[in-house]
């Protein structure tokens, strides 16, 4: 969550200097990403990012809970998401090279995906 508000205020910023730089298609604005200069739309986009995969692990989590199956495994891995989250978030509002950028996002997939098999395990062993 925090990352999330932090790029609500880093957007906030961007579009305060577009605006003021007068890189604002005006007509367009309100309804039309491409209205704004990439810099912003990056940061936007980073910010749509945050309401996809981690949503996931916001279930996954709650699950794992619910089910007593908290560990220091699934803290380590709980860890490494959100790391692998912030280090994603920093290529997709930087240097936003692609690969890198899907690099992070898959390893972020994978820890998940392991996530799921500890869940499973935790419901078939009860």
């Amino acid at each position: 969550l925090s990352l999330t508000f932090y790029l609500y205020i880093a957007l906030a910023g961007a579009k305060k200097k577009a605006v003021q730089a007068g890189e604002v298609d005006e007509a367009r604005r309100a309804l039309h990403d491409d209205a704004w200069p990439d810099g912003v739309q990056q940061i936007n986009n980073s910010i749509r990012n945050q309401f996809e995969v981690p949503v996931l692990f916001y279930v996954l989590t709650f699950m794992l809970w619910s089910l007593d199956g908290i560990n220091w495994l699934v803290h380590a891995m709980a860890w490494l998401f959100v790391a692998s989250r912030l280090v994603h978030a920093f290529i997709h509002t930087g240097t936003n090279v692609v690969p890198l950028r899907r690099s992070a996002f898959s390893v972020g997939c994978v820890i998940l995906m392991l996530m799921m098999l500890v869940a499973v395990y935790n419901i078939v062993s009860v």
